[in-house]
């Protein structure tokens, strides 16, 4: 019991301190940004402690944007945690005894290595249940974030394109919401743009806005083209243009890279499933040729 109490505890420790240590690389950036682009405007100070803001950031990055999603996430983690920890005692004082003798019985070390699972059964339980919202969030963080890479480009040469025709930013964002719906994440965080237009906020200020939500380098990259653009006076349309190339062109050099990294991606599943089976048919016969061949020796021998 007093094994299981010390492993929660240093379960919730870590989350802490990478939850701390994500709000201080947070504000760090943050602080380089606002330097680079030379504005003296900064975000509105939250009552919320650094630890709060960072949870609640990463949980908006998921798709969880309702104020009470820290609380929730917390109330699911110390649920799941609790759970984990009552599914470890019912599997320790039914099933884990049967399946260790069982298990044991087993020759060679897999059947060390599968008791010394066994019996820490319990312990996994508890950190599946501890690490379940956690991953959950996570694994709905990262398919939210490669959904918004896939529609950049896109949604890069349409501003582009429109910007070109004629069209003011604004006009073009709301005719590129129009068109893709707010179901998909970026049209979801442009619509949150413009939200944040309309309600009196600055440009510049929206766009970083809009930079924080997301914090990926191609949308850093293309916030800070266009803040710039706008303190400078000069041409969105020219500046779309340049960064939908900017990111054709990164989306080249990806694909040369991951086409340069499949040859070696391929060496692991030919050595492990294709060059077993060449080798057993093609030996094989040569090999049962060799035992009836020894076989036929020994019985004219005896």
């Amino acid at each position: 019991m007093r094994g299981v109490v010390l492993v929660l505890v240093g379960v919730l420790l870590v989350v802490v301190v990478q939850l701390a240590r994500a709000a201080a690389q947070r504000q760090t950036a943050l602080r380089r940004l606002e330097q680079l682009l030379g504005s003296g405007a900064a975000a509105p100070q939250e009552e919320s402690s650094g630890v709060q803001r960072a949870l609640g950031e990463w949980l908006a990055q998921g798709g969880y944007r309702d104020p009470r999603a820290p609380q929730l996430f917390v109330a699911a983690t110390l649920a799941s945690t609790l759970l984990g920890f009552v599914a470890g005692q019912v599997y320790g004082a039914t099933a884990r005894s049967g399946l260790i003798n069982r298990m044991s019985g087993l020759p060679g070390s897999t059947g060390d290595l599968l008791t010394e699972l066994l019996a820490s059964g319990s312990v996994i339980l508890l950190g599946i249940g501890a690490a379940l919202p956690w991953v959950t969030v996570r694994t709905a963080r990262q398919v939210r974030m490669r959904a918004i890479e896939r529609d950049l480009p896109l949604a890069l040469e349409m501003l582009a394109m429109m910007a070109e025709a004629g069209l003011s930013f604004d006009a073009a964002v709301a005719q590129l919401v129009k068109a893709r719906g707010g179901d998909r994440p970026l049209a979801s965080e442009l619509l949150k743009f413009q939200r944040d237009m309309l309600a009196g906020m600055p440009r510049a200020q929206a766009l970083r806005q809009l930079s924080r939500r997301i914090k990926l380098p191609a949308m850093t990259s293309f916030t800070s083209a266009l803040i710039q653009a706008e303190m400078l006076g000069a041409s969105v349309a020219e500046t779309l243009q340049l960064q939908a190339s900017d990111m054709r062109q990164r989306r080249k050099e990806e694909a040369l890279l991951r086409a340069q990294a499949l040859p070696v991606k391929l060496v692991f599943p030919l050595v492990i499933c294709f060059l077993p089976g060449i080798f057993l048919s093609t030996l094989a016969p040569v090999m049962l040729q060799m035992v009836q061949v020894a076989g036929s020796v020994l019985r004219s021998g005896q």
